[in-house]
This record gives C-alpha cells, sequence and structure tokens, in this order.
C-alpha cells in the first residue's frame, strides 16, 4: 500500500559540526553541543538506552500516557484536533496519542532530519490512514509555519514527550515554550513530558546504567569527530561522567580526560590536562514550582497534572495564561 503525506521542507540549514566543536573545545570549560550525539550509531544507542533497567523515563511517560489518555482525551474537549509534535523520533509515544484521541484530523512532526522524518511519517500514516500527514521539515526550536489541514481542524495541540525540554537551560527552555505558545494559538494546548525532581541515586543511575550503553552514546561523540572531521581523538582516553547536581536540579554530563593528551580536528590542537572535563550535556529535573514559574514566563499556565504513583516522572497539560 502506498502512503501519502505532504511534506513541507523549510531545508533547514545542516548544523555545521566542524565550527562548533571547534568553538566548544576552545572555550573555558570546555563543551560540545548534545545535538551532535545522534549520528546513526548515537541513535541506536539511545533506543537501546531507553531499554535499560535504570532509564525510568521512557517507560514510565508511555505507561502514563496509556493510563491517563480518557483523562486526556476529556480535558481537551471537542472538535477536530491539529496534532503537532516537535521531534518526531521513532513516533511510538505518537502512536499512543493517535489511538487514543479519535478527533485528531492532521499530524504535523516537526524534525530536523529528513530521513527520520519520513521513515516516522510512514509508519504512522500506514497505521492511521484517516489522519492527514503533513510533516515538516525544520529546526523546531526556531520560528516554523505550519500547514493548515484540509480540513480546518478546531484546535491545535503540540506534544513534545522525553524530557527533551529538560536538555535546555532555563532562557532556552522559555524561549522554545514561548514558541510553542505561538504555535498552538489561543484555542490550543500542549502535552509537555517532564522529569521530576527526585533521589538523586535514582537519577544518576538512569545516566550511569550497568551495562555502560549510556557511556558508549556518549563516547560516540568522539568517534564522530574523528569519522567527519579527521580528527585523532582517544576514545580510550576519556571516560563518561554523569553526576546530578541537587543545587541546579540537573544532570551534568561530561567526559573526562584520563591522563595529559593532545587532539587535533580541523587543524587545530587542544591540550587535555588529566582529570579535565567536556561538558555534553545538561538534563534538568524541574518540581512544580520552578516549572510553574518557566512556564508563566512563557505566557502559560499549567492546567492539569499527571504523574506516575511515585511521582517520578510527568505529563502537563499547558495552555495560554489568562
Amino acid at each position: 500500500m502506498s502512503v501519502r503525506y505532504r511534506l513541507t521542507d523549510l531545508q533547514p540549514r545542516p548544523h555545521d559540526l566542524a565550527a562548533d566543536a571547534v568553538a566548544g573545545l576552545s572555550s573555558r570549560p570546555r563543551s560540545l553541543p548534545s545535538k551532535y550525539f545522534y549520528d546513526d550509531r548515537g541513535s541506536a544507542l539511545f533506543e537501546s538506552i531507553t531499554r535499560q533497567p535504570e532509564y525510568y523515563l521512557t517507560r514510565m511517560e508511555t505507561a502514563l500516557l496509556r493510563a491517563r489518555m480518557p483523562e486526556i482525551a476529556a480535558a481537551l474537549g471537542g472538535g477536530g484536533l491539529h496534532l503537532v509534535e516537535y521531534g518526531s523520533g521513532s513516533g511510538y509515544k505518537t502512536g499512543l496519542l493517535l489511538e487514543g484521541l479519535d478527533r485528531v484530523i492532521a499530524y504535523t512532526p516537526v524534525e530536523i532530519s529528513r530521513n527520520a522524518l519520513l521513515a516516522s511519517v510512514g509508519r504512522l500514516a500506514a497505521r492511521f490512514p484517516a489522519v492527514e500527514m503533513l510533516p515538516v521539515c525544520a529546526d523546531f526550536t526556531g520560528p516554523v509555519p505550519l500547514p493548515e489541514p484540509a480540513r480546518p481542524a478546531g484546535s491545535r495541540l503540540v506534544f513534545f514527550p522525553g524530557s527533551t525540554l529538560g536538555n535546555f537551560v532555563r532562557p532556552e527552555a522559555v524561549g522554545l515554550l514561548q514558541s510553542m505558545r505561538r504555535t498552538m494559538g489561543e484555542g490550543g494546548v500542549a502535552l509537555v513530558g517532564i522529569d521530576l525532581d527526585k533521589d538523586p541515586a535514582v537519577i544518576e543511575a538512569a545516566y550511569n546504567d550497568a551495562a555502560g550503553v549510556t557511556a558508549r552514546f556518549t563516547l560516540n561523540l568522539l568517534h564522530r569527530l574523528n569519522r567527519e572531521l579527521g580528527g585523532d581523538f582517544d576514545p580510550t582516553g576519556f571516560v563518561h561522567r554523569a553526576h546530578y547536581s541537587t543545587e541546579r536540579r540537573r544532570i551534568e554530563t561530561d567526559l573526562v580526560s584520563l591522563r595529559r593528551q593532545q587532539a587535533r580536528i580541523g587543524g587545530q590542537r587542544f591540550d587535555f590536562e588529566e582529570g579535565e572535563a567536556i561538558r555534553v550535556e545538561y538534563s534538568h529535573k524541574y518540581t512544580d514550582d520552578d516549572f510553574a514559574e518557566m512556564c508563566a514566563a512563557a505566557g502559560l499556565q499549567v492546567a492539569r497534572s499527571w504523574n506516575d504513583r511515585d511521582d517520578w516522572f510527568g505529563l502537563r497539560l499547558l495552555q495560554p495564561a489568562e
């Protein structure tokens, strides 16, 4: 069966890996953007991370969506919905929404990777032929004009699962929520997954799994610099470290040099001291108060909240502030 969809390709500029890597490694403290984790190897490793017993986030969010879907559907009211998703991934959680919400008339995933976007839409279009598929290839962190469905929708629902919001520092997260507010419009809402503050040991274990999958995922960033930029990093000379800062309520993930060493990329040499760290990712965790404050700064308010029974992970339904 042929799968039909209408692609809007805004031709997002490719990320400049070389420029970003040189800039980050030249700064103090050193850093590398986490967006570069996700080459083909990194994406496969991340899927494996989500299946590790310590990594509760995906498991709990999926269970919440299943358990609370009747309440989510009731909270959305009547009328046709245009579902807009920031970053489509595999589309598994989207499938749960499309199964549970019989009012979705159109689906627009916004994803920067054209191949990942079309693969996800292809799978979902085959399962939900009555839903108009309107994928947009774009960077969702900036303004994105959305296509209009053939059938007018009563409102928009923005879906942002996976606690991906937590990867952004606060000013960036507020900016993303402001963009979300513009996308949803006055009559729309957003459904956002957030990881909640809890026992630091539980959080740290999720980013330091016993099988070492997360460590391989993090170190793959150095392999990518070697493959794509002709670098000469020795990945065995670095170790993955993920620590939970209770003060800042976030996981801070680093690649730590095990010895004094040098590495070259892009014709530039970088000297590392023993114990020197390269910051590669943040994963913020939230309390109800600080998440509500962040939403308020973006012109949003929390309309409904759903948590798992242990208050480890939550879904939040957001609407424009009154």
